[in-house]
């Protein structure tokens, strides 16, 4: 089963059954049942078009019978909130991409069936038509980014086994290394390919023992690859050993998209990851914990495309900062993270005090990444919750502005959020500990609040540090 949907089935059928504790419940009042987690929608990964007057994201519901969720990408006009599905029984749809002009829309889904299903980019042109299949990696597709031109597109995909024809003979015994318990097969590198637009013969860029990162649920995504504005340099993350757990043996590189030479970013060995260039091409943003100590908090350092260290640009706002997208004035960072029992916001200036942006109630969604995306004109997009509300997705347009919802996905569900105090079931106060539970209103009446814990779930990819709650 599906790891994330068979954790939520778990927790649903736990508060159900009343496992967590709590008051108990009126006659009036019924437990929340695993039929209700089914009419649950959530939203991720918005995409604000070049124009600005639109959003792409992705929609996933529970498919309880099949043990998946059914996704598809949803388009939806800022002003009116008009929405308009863009695909239609596709498995595993996710990581939507505009092209540079927005004619066209890069988007992942999986082609095949049974095991031989594999994840691939399909671009879809926004004029009309439908979306044509451009890859055809073995391995399916990791992560993909357009080049500044809109000519091409890079992609990352993982090799193919040396041994692979005695595999097949069912001779595939491996080392497991410094990896997953669970894994069944030999861990193996990825690495970065291009390919027109429109298709057709891919050239790979890199190659070696080494790799990219990959993503291994629970946590963030995969360490981007990112453009540089002429289209000239791909900046990634080079992690020594495509082992799990040598995921924090990682440093950034850039790689000429032409000749193929690589050169180390700055003098770190380790723990860096995210990097990302600012929209002139002088400067890179990247995550790195905090004096390069993996026990500390993570922070965003800046350094120049030429190399160096850099500086830490958010250590005053001192919280664990689990995202970093550049404003278009290239002169600050929208930059999220934990804060206390909830999610936040920050514009941080690469010189000056940062500024914690007004959403109220509403938290930004997280899975060790804060779901967020700033457009050409400084506007905002991101999924988040309230207490009362589950994830939809909000617009700011400008940052510091009320941020305005444009979903109503999931209706007849509320949630009811508390924060446990000293006296509470006689135990000290935990930080981080939330209330988090949907249920169907009757009669005005409410479901006892559970407990679920937050501070303290560690990401498979990111165990060499701390996550702390602020």
């Amino acid at each position: 089963m599906n790891i994330l949907l068979r954790g939520a089935l778990i927790a649903a059928l736990a508060l159900s059954l009343g496992l967590f504790g709590g008051a108990s419940l009126s006659a009036q009042m019924r437990h929340i049942e695993l039929n209700d987690y089914a009419k649950i929608t959530s939203v991720s990964d918005p995409q604000i078009s070049p124009d600005g007057r639109s959003i792409v994201f992705v929609v996933s519901r529970p498919n309880l019978e099949q043990d998946r969720s059914d996704r598809e990408l949803v388009l939806i006009d800022i002003a009116t909130g008009a929405q308009q599905v863009l695909t239609y029984e596709r498995k595993e749809v996710g990581s939507p991409r505009w092209s540079p002009n927005g004619d066209r829309l890069a988007f992942v889904a999986a082609d095949g069936t049974g095991k031989d299903a594999k994840p691939q980019v399909f671009v879809l042109p926004m004029t009309g038509g439908e979306a044509r299949k451009i890859t055809d990696a073995l391995n399916g597709i990791e992560q993909l980014a357009w080049r500044p031109d809109g000519k091409e597109i890079a992609y990352v995909t993982s090799d193919e086994p040396e041994n692979k024809k005695e595999i097949e003979k069912h001779h595939d015994a491996f080392e497991a290394g410094d990896n997953d318990f669970l894994a069944t097969e030999a861990a193996l590198p990825s690495h970065i390919w291009i390919l027109p637009a429109e298709g057709g013969k891919a050239r790979r860029l890199t190659s070696g023992a080494w790799s990219l990162p990959k993503s291994a649920p629970p946590s963030s995504p995969a360490s981007p690859i990112s453009w540089s504005p002429d289209g000239k340099w791909l900046l990634f993350t080079r992690q020594e050993y495509p082992h799990q757990g040598d995921g924090d043996l990682t440093t950034l590189q850039v790689l000429n998209a032409e000749t193929g030479e690589i050169r180390k970013l700055t003098k770190h060995d380790k723990f860096e990851s995210f990097g990302l260039f600012s929209p002139d091409g002088s400067h890179v943003a990247y995550w790195y914990p905090r004096d390069g100590d993996p026990n500390n908090e993570n922070e965003i350092l800046v350094t120049q495309t030429t190399g160096g260290d850099g500086s830490d640009a958010t250590r005053s706002i001192d919280h664990d900062l689990m995202r970093a997208i550049w404003m278009p004035d290239g002169n600050s960072l929208l930059v999220g993270g934990h804060d206390g029992t909830q999610t936040s916001l920050w514009v941080q200036p690469l010189a000056g005090a940062a500024k914690k942006l007004p959403l109220g109630d509403i938290s930004p969604s997280w899975l060790f990444w804060v779901d967020a995306f700033v457009g050409r004109k400084g506007e905002i997009a991101f999924t988040g919750s309230t207490p009362t509300q589950p994830s939809e997705l909000y617009y700011m347009a400008p940052a510091n502005d009320k941020p305005r919802r444009l979903t109503d996905l999931t209706t007849g569900f509320h949630y009811h959020a508390i924060q446990f105090s000293p006296a509470t079931h006689g135990h000290p106060r935990v930080r981080g500990v939330f209330a988090e539970l949907p249920w169907q209103r009757q009669s005005g009446q409410r479901l006892p609040a559970r407990h679920l814990e937050r501070c303290g779930r560690r990401s498979r990819a990111r165990r060499h540090r701390r996550d702390r709650c602020a």
